[in-house]
């Protein structure tokens, strides 16, 4: 398990490398310059422009750049801002936290609600019950996310008035329930659809007639040989869904109006700010790696067949 462990993480460091590498070539090729843009439509001495571009490293060449990149991240250096001068990291301290509750929120909610409704449309696989869950999960893939955010903010907040239709900056969970569901609920879709296969494709494996012919408790057929099994195509998808949910909180946490990575990669896409774009898709990258990682062990878990060597 260990040299396993160990291969993995090495395998990681060239997709590593070669994603925020990918990140870093486009906001170095977008076009525009960010610090000629601070100046608004004043008229600025070219001279200023260059010596602020050499001290800020941006008249280097493009591998210069990422590589006194790599060398101040591994440093714990994200970069400044440039219209600011405040540091990346701080950018990143203020908003990611916020996202990670969200990202959390949404990710427990399509975990319980998904795999529930799943199991229990899969235990009784093409009846009403199946059929309504099918139609329920097509309607939500069908809906795109910031559609979906402008309902549930028009019903729940201004008619309904249960919930506020903005996320103070405090951001609690209860301002988050909304939000979370609005973000988990594509991903809730897809585990619901993927658990409903899975069950009714297990219920008719030879192990499960065994384990019933044995005389086997129905919740120990279900809850242990069923369950176990089943799971393996579920939790490769969660494994990944988690970096997904980070990413794509963009829409949603624009439309609550979210103090999150979001709206911080959204501002800096603005005014051209790449050192915070590139740094905060960096820490997304780096869940995505772990979490994947995390999932290949998990396999080991569910599956005793599985055995890393």
């Amino acid at each position: 398990m260990g040299r396993y462990v160990a291969r993995r993480l090495l395998q990681m460091i060239p997709v590593f490398l070669g994603s925020t590498m990918l990140v870093f070539a486009m906001m170095y090729v977008l076009p525009g310059d960010p610090v000629r843009a601070l100046a608004g439509e004043q008229t600025v001495d070219p001279a200023q422009i260059a010596a602020m571009k050499k001290d800020l490293g941006l008249d280097l060449p493009f591998w210069h750049q990422y590589w006194n990149y790599l060398v101040g991240l591994f440093q714990g250096d994200f970069g400044t801002e440039i219209a600011s001068g405040r540091p990346v990291s701080e950018t990143i301290a203020d908003a990611f936290p916020i996202t990670i509750r969200l990202a959390l929120f949404a990710f427990v909610f399509t975990v319980l609600v998904g795999i529930s409704i799943g199991v229990f449309a899969g235990l009784k696989a093409d009846t009403l019950r199946d059929r309504g869950l099918l139609v329920l999960t097509l309607l939500l893939i069908s809906v795109p996310s910031f559609v979906l955010g402008f309902l549930a903010q028009y019903f729940f907040a201004h008619q309904l008035g249960w919930v506020d239709p903005n996320v103070s900056a405090e951001a609690n969970w209860g301002e988050l329930l909304l939000p979370a569901v609005v973000l988990g609920s594509l991903s809730l879709a897809y585990v619901a659809r993927l658990t409903r296969t899975s069950i009714a494709e297990n219920l008719r494996a030879d192990y499960m007639r065994t384990a019933v012919a044995k005389g086997l408790p129905r919740r120990r057929v279900i809850g242990v040989h069923l369950m176990r099994n089943s799971m393996i195509p579920v939790v490769t998808f969660l494994g990944t869904d988690l970096g997904a949910l980070l990413g794509g909180a963009v829409v949603t946490e624009g439309i609550f109006n979210v103090q999150g990575v979001g709206r911080a990669v959204f501002g800096a896409l603005q005014h051209r700010e790449g050192a915070t774009v590139v740094g905060i898709v960096t820490l997304i990258v780096i869940v995505y790696l772990v979490t994947s990682l995390l999932v290949d062990l998990l396999y080991a878990v569910l599956d005793p067949r599985i055995r890393y060597a």
